[in-house]
């Protein structure tokens, strides 16, 4: 079984996905800026690695459920309410 101790500040991966977006994206940048500056010892850095990995997962499910939720509902010629993608940024159709 894996040590489940953490390091102080260190954020586990249920709570990862607790926190809103913008700050697991803040807590994943100060993550990179601390690995980035080269003073951390090994254990550090492994640990560092580990939490980043839960919030690098954490933001993709909640960019992927944010989407899922930018649908915007279309009427069909039938008159049936159909879920329709949010047109995303790639296409100009207008």
């Amino acid at each position: 079984m894996p040590n489940t101790t953490k390091a102080a500040g260190q954020v586990a991966p249920a709570k990862a996905c607790e926190l809103p977006f913008e700050e697991a994206l803040k807590k994943l940048e100060s993550i990179v800026e601390a690995m980035e500056s080269e003073d951390l010892a090994l254990e550090s850095l492994l640990a560092k690695y580990e939490e980043g990995t839960w919030l690098a997962k954490a933001c993709q499910e909640k960019l992927a459920e944010a989407e899922l939720k930018i649908q915007v509902l279309e009427k069909t010629s039938a008159g049936d309410l159909k879920l329709k993608p949010f047109p995303s940024g790639d296409s100009q159709s207008d």
